[in-house]
């Protein structure tokens, strides 16, 4: 080796450890205490939303929830009540601007500032492209999309007058790589990953560190609340058997506490699960085969007749599903308040 290309080496060697040391630097100092910090947590009265709301309080976190229903509000309360007093719920409908903003005048009179925003809100509607009608893909972005719009927005002003928060936005691998038969429920992820990015490279100048959080499947329990268009049976049975399979999902708990550390770093982004994991950088380096691969899927997958309207899976259930082979995902339904009173799965 010659002697400018050793130097070029030791220069290249110089800069990548800079680098390394500046990117380290950066990290401890955005690492972000979660002890006495306020949590306002959107769809946390049941499933990943009041699981989080679980690992938050254990952190020592003050945490508010809100959801559209005020009794599985209640129960979702009582719930946390048993890790921390510290805790509050609010019946808000996060599509609505008025009714966010009330909220967060809300949270901030009874629990002051907001340090912590988590958007969680969503709804799940699977089911040929066929079947899903504009409809369908105007309430996916209402919820996905505008309500998490809606609630960036008005907790920021005070976010920015301290130098200071943390917004997580629970997207999903769907809003990376679109997923047959749930094509409006992508397409809704997909625009909430580009807002998350977005705000993110315009809101570090201020402290407010934002992250998008791209989960694959979860055993949340929120299978028998997703809603089936087409034959519905069918479309309920694969998507419990995928949702229910140790091969396929990780475990609510998991997602939760890997999501608080996110938070705690500032990450800009976290995908959750090996497999969304490989899945998304497969479809990084081959996105014209993922998309070959993904139509075969489709043609496995069953076929746009039967019910042009939807139906939750509680309302769904075949001889699979439930079985013995959904029984960790029921009992999550259970365990995260995803069954109302006097509901069982059978």
């Amino acid at each position: 080796m010659g002697t400018n290309q050793r130097n070029i080496a030791i220069g290249a060697l110089a800069g990548a450890g800079l680098v390394a040391a500046m990117s380290m630097r950066a990290a401890r100092s955005r690492r972000y205490m979660l002890s006495g910090k306020t949590a306002l947590i959107t769809g946390g009265s049941r499933g990943l939303g009041l699981v989080l709301a679980r690992e938050l309080a254990r952190r020592g976190c003050t945490v508010a929830i809100c959801a559209r229903d005020a009794e599985e509000l209640g129960r979702a309360r009582d719930d946390i009540r048993q890790i921390s007093p510290k805790v509050a719920a609010f019946v808000c409908d996060v599509r609505d601007k008025a009714d966010v903003q009330r909220l967060v005048g809300d949270v901030n009179q009874l629990l002051g500032d907001i340090d912590i925003l988590v958007n969680d809100a969503g709804v799940i509607r699977v089911g040929p492209v066929e079947l899903q009608t504009e409809e369908d893909f105007r309430e996916m972005m209402d919820v996905h999309f505008w309500a998490s719009l809606y609630t960036m927005k008005a907790v920021l002003p005070q976010m920015k007058r301290r130098g200071s928060g943390r917004i997580a936005n629970i997207a999903s691998i769907g809003g990376k790589i679109a997923v047959p038969h749930l094509a409006a429920y992508c397409a809704s992820k997909f625009a909430l990953v580009g807002l998350s990015t977005a705000m993110r490279a315009e809101l570090i100048k201020d402290g407010i560190y934002v992250t998008t959080v791209c989960p694959g499947l979860m055993r949340t329990g929120s299978h028998i609340n997703a809603e089936f268009k087409g034959l519905r049976e069918k479309e309920y049975t694969l998507f419990s058997l995928m949702d229910g399979s140790y091969l396929t999902s990780v475990s609510a708990e998991h997602a939760a506490k890997s999501i608080a550390k996110a938070i705690v770093r500032g990450d800009a982004e976290l995908v959750i699960s090996p497999q969304a994991k490989i899945a998304a950088k497969f479809y990084g380096a081959f996105p014209e085969l993922t998309a070959d691969i993904l139509g075969m899927v489709d043609g496995m997958l069953p076929g746009a007749t039967g019910h042009t309207t939807a139906a939750k899976g509680l309302e769904s259930q075949s001889a699979l599903a439930p079985s013995i082979l959904t029984a960790n995902i029921d009992a999550a339904s259970e365990r995260n308040n995803e069954l109302k009173p006097g509901q069982t799965i059978s």
